[in-house]
């Protein structure tokens, strides 16, 4: 069994897929530029987006598109109004998810199943519980501090991007 040139490189599994997304160039200052996320066509509308901080929040879009704003280094001479293409990698993408949710669960779980088994009673447990939570909010901090300083969090510029232009789908 041989394969081409093609299908080898389709199978090429060293490389981290990464997620892709598009962006705005809204300023540039210096050697960095300033990129806004699109909102995309299906934010709003799905059945959970009464309680969705993304649709209603508080302030308007521009405030909540503006607080979505991050900076890349304008190594491509990316120019204001410019449509691009950026992406973080997909294992960046499930480090940050474990290290938000999973530590401060295990945590808090870990912490009330020893009280429990120590005290037995429900009230030591969830206050063992709380600071199970707490501790691991705390973890989960200085985890994401370590993640974001390494650069692993940092989103990539990949191309630009013209109007009619959809995301590579992984």
């Amino acid at each position: 069994l041989t394969m081409n040139s093609t299908e080898e490189s389709q199978m090429d599994f060293s490389a981290p897929d990464m997620v892709e997304g598009f962006a705005h160039v809204v300023a540039v200052e210096g050697t960095m530029a300033w990129l806004e996320p699109e909102q995309t066509t299906s934010c709003g509308s799905c059945t959970s987006s009464s309680a969705c901080g993304a649709k209603g929040g508080i302030g308007t879009t521009a405030n909540r598109l503006e607080a979505r704003r991050f900076a890349l280094e304008n190594h491509p001479g990316l120019v204001v109004g410019e449509r691009v293409v950026v992406g973080i990698r997909e294992n960046a993408l499930i480090k940050a998810s474990l290290t938000a949710y999973a530590i401060p669960l295990a945590a808090m779980l870990g912490a009330g199943a020893m009280a429990q088994w120590a005290a037995g009673s429900d009230s030591i447990t969830m206050a063992a519980m709380v600071a199970g939570l707490a501790l691991g909010l705390g973890i989960a901090r200085l985890s994401a501090g370590h993640l974001s300083s390494r650069g692993d969090l940092a989103p990539r510029f990949i191309r630009r991007a013209n109007m009619g232009v959809a995301c590579k789908i992984t």
